[in-house]
């Protein structure tokens, strides 16, 4: 089964569901803002992108710059901030089979297929 971690009010992200509404019907929106990841979830999602924490973190967001801009952290607790705070996590992710794209642009989704 297909996932995309979505949020319905980013331009991009509506972008990439889109493009994945063209390529399947057999997807699961996740409404990461609304039920965030699980902790092993993450850890999952970032190895599956095989991406370090720090690189999935939307650093213009308000929160990030208010709360840990500047501040030495560990890959965990860069997860918990995502976690406790999921507006930091780029978006979309479309994980299929094991593999994951971050669909910014909206075409890396076609890595899936």
């Amino acid at each position: 089964m297909i996932r995309i971690f979505h949020n319905a009010r980013c331009r991009k992200s509506r972008a990439g569901l889109e493009f994945l509404k063209s390529k399947t019907t057999d997807f699961e929106i996740v409404d990461y803002l609304n039920h965030p990841p699980s902790f092993d979830e993450m850890r999952s999602i970032l190895s599956h992108l095989q991406m370090k924490p720090i690189d999935l973190v939307r650093k213009n967001e308000e929160i990030w710059k208010l709360k840990f801009k500047g501040s030495e952290m560990s890959d965990e607790a860069v997860i918990q901030a995502m976690i406790k705070y999921p507006k930091l996590i780029e978006r979309p992710i479309i994980i299929k089979e094991g593999k994951a794209v971050l669909g910014r642009p909206a075409e890396n989704i076609e890595k899936l297929f």
